[in-house]
């Protein structure tokens, strides 16, 4: 994908980095409309699953979604595995703490707000704020929203 913003240099985002737990799920459970915006994006983008994994269940959810997972226990490890990714070329979709300094690390940052809430550091970091994880996807699924935001 590649993204033309009025007021800004163009630039490609060849991969999403996403998080589990609070953005993908609450409470575990995979959040209802996930599964297909993942399936029609996976032709067009590289994602890749970032996640402390605390619920357990990354491996299961990864399959699920025919996408690579990564378990990244702290904020630092998430960071050097987006280091390691091209981050001029990177998105990520996060809501914790624990995502602020991938967000720092990666061209294009969205926060949600979901039922687990968003870390108030986290939300600042980002270009984008939306309030869900469908909203998050749907960007990418209909990048002229993307443009409309980010444009000067």
């Amino acid at each position: 994908m590649h993204l033309t913003i009025p007021g800004q240099e163009p630039f490609p985002i060849k991969t999403v980095i996403l998080d589990l737990n609070g953005t993908l799920t609450i409470d575990g459970i995979l959040i209802p409309g996930v599964k297909e915006r993942i399936d029609a994006l996976r032709e067009q983008l590289r994602l890749i699953l970032f996640t402390g994994d605390t619920q357990g269940n990354a491996h299961a959810i990864a399959g699920e979604l025919q996408i690579e997972v990564r378990v990244t226990p702290d904020a630092k490890a998430k960071a050097a595995e987006a280091r390691s990714l091209e981050p001029e070329t990177t998105a990520t979709i996060g809501n914790g703490r624990i995502d602020l300094e991938l967000f720092q690390t990666v061209r294009l940052r969205i926060c949600v707000l979901q039922a687990e809430g968003a870390h108030p550091l986290t939300l600042l970091a980002s270009d984008i704020v939306v309030p869900s994880i469908n909203d998050a996807l749907d960007l990418f699924l209909k990048p002229k929203r993307l443009i409309a935001t980010l444009r000067s």
